[in-house]
Order: C-alpha cells, then sequence, then structure tokens
C-alpha cells in the first residue's frame, strides 16, 4: 500500500505538471487509480482467505485482510487529502512565479 501511495503523489505531479488545477489532479488520479489499488487489496484478500481456515494462522490471515482492507480506504481518502492540503501553497505559488 506505500507503493499505491508514492504512486497516487507522483501521478498528481504529473497532472499538474501536464497542466491541471492541484484539486482536479487529485480528484482524477484518485478516481483513475482506485481500480488497481482495489486489484490489489482483492488480491491479497482472496489469498489471505485460503490461511484462513488454518487454526495456528487464522489471526495472521485476518488481520492481514484487514489491514488490507483499512489501508485500501486510507491511502484512497487519506493520501490524496494530505498531499492536497501540504501542497497547495507550493503549487499556488508555482503558478504566480510563472505568471510573473
Amino acid at each position: 500500500m506505500v507503493r499505491n501511495s508514492i504512486i497516487l503523489g507522483d501521478f498528481i505531479k504529473l497532472g499538474v505538471k501536464q497542466g491541471m488545477v492541484l484539486a482536479e489532479a487529485v480528484v482524477d488520479v484518485g478516481a483513475v487509480r482506485f481500480r488497481p489499488m482495489m486489484l490489489t487489496a482483492m488480491a491479497v484478500v482472496v489469498g489471505g482467505s485460503v490461511i484462513l481456515f488454518d487454526p495456528i494462522f487464522q489471526g495472521l490471515a485476518i488481520s492481514l485482510m484487514a489491514g488490507e482492507i483499512a489501508s485500501l480506504l486510507l491511502s484512497r481518502m487519506a493520501v490524496p487529502i494530505i498531499y492536497y492540503l501540504a501542497m497547495r501553497h507550493h503549487y499556488r505559488m508555482t503558478a504566480e512565479e510563472a505568471t510573473a
């Protein structure tokens, strides 16, 4: 999930470089990258479901699947919002410098 978060930030940067407004890039990238992130999480959940029936590793499987679902939701929502809040001033200043 860390890789997905890094890719989200990278895609947002790329969108802004291509001329998109930061808020538009954040929303667009969140929509575009949701499917690959969801498929990755679902692959982990399906793979972890095999371990669910082993009494020794059942707790590991539950924590693995719950953690993956929680990290999908957090990275899908928190990363774009935090990136926008952290970088809005920077991109505003860069746009002002470009027009001056």
